[in-house]
């Protein structure tokens, strides 16, 4: 087992501004921090490589591309065997956007972006459910997201697994 990676002040700082602006280029997060360009991608490359910074995403408005339905899904499943097939089934389902393992009631719980509620009822009704090992699903509409933000790091934080 390899020896956790602890983020240092510097590696610490980056995060911090690249979560508020990924855009942010290289030399300004030097220019900010007084060192150089080379320790910024030096620094960055390093926590890619450890899988500290899984790249950067583009963050949507998904009402203003059409877009306007966001749901929960919970998934229930036949048997815990079947998790790894059903998984590998929705990775598949572009309208499904993130998916999490969970304790609690369902084995699964997805997030869903939909045109419209005929296309969620597509979805659900002609994908999810027609996967071999799905029981049943259980569905919760998103009225309005109130906010969504990326975690900062405190500054004593506990080392990352490498």
């Amino acid at each position: 087992m390899s020896r956790p990676y602890e983020l240092d002040d510097t590696d610490r700082r980056i995060i911090s501004l690249l979560v508020k602006d990924a855009k942010l280029p290289y030399s300004e997060i030097a220019r900010q921090l007084q060192v150089s360009g080379g320790t910024i991608h030096v620094r960055m490359t390093r926590l890619e490589e450890l899988g500290i910074v899984r790249g950067a995403t583009l963050d949507l408005d998904l009402q203003k591309v059409g877009y306007s339905i966001q749901a929960f899904l919970g998934i229930y499943l036949l048997k815990s065997s079947y998790c790894d097939s059903v998984i590998e089934r929705l990775r598949g389902i572009p309208e499904v956007v993130s998916l999490h393992f969970t304790t609690g009631s369902y084995n699964l719980f997805a997030r869903l972006a939909c045109r419209d509620t005929q296309h969620l009822r597509n979805v659900l009704h002609d994908q999810v459910q027609q996967i071999e090992g799905v029981e049943r699903t259980e569905t919760l509409i998103s009225l309005d997201e109130v906010f969504s933000r990326s975690v900062q790091l405190e500054p004593t934080a506990q080392p990352i697994a490498g």
